[in-house]
């Protein structure tokens, strides 16, 4: 086992284990070797479950030496954010809240593991995925890969360390106001925000009304599109949402790969939907960077400047109803961190009725939005958070309202596309002059995912990216 392999990306290992190069379980175990020598450091699991992978990659072993057709992700050890259920293993939602394990995957780990893939583990986030620093009274707070005294962002940074470091290619996130965007722009990732709808909520309707989906994170293009052919529009009844069928996403980033895919007017603007929110220096030198890029792609690359609506009244009271919820669900409610029970005393206001009236809003600014951006380009390019990764402990010990006050800029880029639904990616635009990731955010229409993945494997095949590694490598 070569350490090349570990970091050959989900491509890369689903092909060496279907060519018999590596079986499922010794890439496992130099998997759980990875996560070994580095989780201590970074502190992005929560639970590594190794008897029950063991038992999972010997399975899949077993059924490639009988001769039976393998899953596009066969063998691939996977990470899952630890707000969704692993059948055996209690989903912690980051916290002390729920001491019992559940019985059944989530549709989300069902669907990856009918694919093939072998789930390692759970990955930490702050207590309900709150807030866009992972920092939890229980699991501590995870670091970045790329410097630790940075946070990796959140709510989904376990997955995000996870990955950049090396100890999985590909893990499960969740995005409810930027939490799959914000992560992988601190730690140079690629992660896609998918069109509402598109990929199961189960065993739940919804995921904060309608802000919240769930997706991969990973260091390529073509990696996100494997993960996401097998999680796309597999929705069930219980589904409140549910988008239209798409194509597929792994031949969009392939066409971007090979130059192939349609020449697009994309629109560019450094401005933040968050009043005196504005790019540092350094993402604003790769927001330029990108534009001169595409321009050189042969895109028709313009300036805009939105006229933004406000979504205070569509996000506040989703995100304020979504935590009383989470807090009703759990089975101790009363191990929660102090600042969560402050959120649900605070959104005492967030009623079924007023977060009914924030989706109807949500949905009249989606329309704005459609006619005052995608009426005019078809993709809109933005950094994806206003600086680099900030310092650890951006919300350690302080109380719901300073914590919410915190979080504001760095979702100021993200959190407008989760209240209209459409789809969005961080996409990685290099290093900083003191080697931290820089990203950028492509937006497109609704349902216009494989617009995004083949603009986005374009980019990355004219600025590699994939091969970088974090400083803990």
């Amino acid at each position: 086992m070569t350490d090349e392999l570990l970091w050959s990306g989900v491509s890369g290992q689903a092909t060496a284990v279907a060519a018999g190069e590596v079986s499922a379980a010794a890439l496992l175990e130099a998997t759980l070797a990875r996560i070994e020598q580095v989780d201590p450091t970074l502190h992005a699991f929560t639970v590594v479950a190794a008897d029950a992978a063991r038992a999972e990659a010997a399975a899949r072993d077993a059924a490639q030496a009988a001769g039976e057709p393998l899953g596009p992700l066969h063998g691939v050890p996977v990470a899952i954010k630890d707000e969704n259920d692993v059948a055996g293993l209690v989903t912690s939602f980051g916290g002390h809240g729920n001491s019992e394990p559940v019985a059944e995957d989530g549709e989300a780990t069902r669907l990856l593991r009918e694919a093939g893939a072998v789930v390692v583990g759970k990955t930490n986030l702050p207590e309900f995925g709150q807030f866009p620093f992972t920092e939890s009274e229980r699991f501590g707070n995870t670091l970045n890969p790329w410097d630790t005294s940075r946070t990796p962002g959140g709510s989904s940074g376990g997955t995000a360390a996870a990955v950049a470091s090396g100890m999985v290619a590909a893990a499960i996130g969740g995005d409810g106001g930027g939490s799959i965007r914000i992560p992988s722009a601190c730690c140079g990732l690629f992660g896609l925000k998918p069109t509402r709808g598109r990929v199961s909520a189960s065993p739940w309707p919804d995921l904060w009304g309608s802000l919240g989906v769930i997706g991969p994170l990973t260091r390529s293009v073509l990696d996100s599109a494997l993960v996401y052919d097998v999680l796309r529009d597999r929705v069930t009844p219980t589904d409140r949402w549910r988008a239209p069928d798409s194509t597929s996403f792994v031949d969009a980033a392939r066409s971007g790969g090979d130059g192939s895919a349609p020449r697009l007017r994309i629109g560019w603007t450094p401005r933040s939907t968050v009043p005196g929110v504005k790019p540092s220096a350094e993402q604003a030198q790769a927001l330029r960077e990108t534009v001169t890029l595409l321009g050189d792609l042969g895109h028709e690359v313009v300036e805009v400047a939105p006229r933004y609506p406000d979504v205070t009244a569509a996000f506040l009271p989703q995100l304020f109803g979504a935590v009383r919820e989470e807090t009703r669900r759990v089975q101790h409610p009363d191990r929660l961190e102090k600042r969560t029970r402050e959120m649900a005393r605070l959104g005492v206001w967030a009623t079924p009725r007023v977060v009914a009236a924030a989706e109807r809003r949500g949905e009249r600014i989606a329309e704005i939005v459609d006619a005052r951006v995608f009426g005019l380009v078809d993709v809109l390019l933005t950094p994806t958070i206003p600086g680099l990764p900030p310092p650890v402990g951006a919300v350690e010990g302080r109380s719901a309202v300073p914590s919410l006050l915190a979080s504001t800029p760095m979702v100021g880029y993200c959190a407008i596309w989760n209240v209209t639904g459409h789809p969005a990616a961080a996409v990685p635009a290099g290093l900083s002059p003191d080697d931290l990731p820089t990203s950028v955010q492509l937006v497109a229409r609704r349902g216009a995912e494989t617009t995004l993945l083949a603009l986005a494997a374009e980019i990355e095949k004219a600025r590699p990216w994939a091969g970088r590694r974090p400083v803990v490598s």
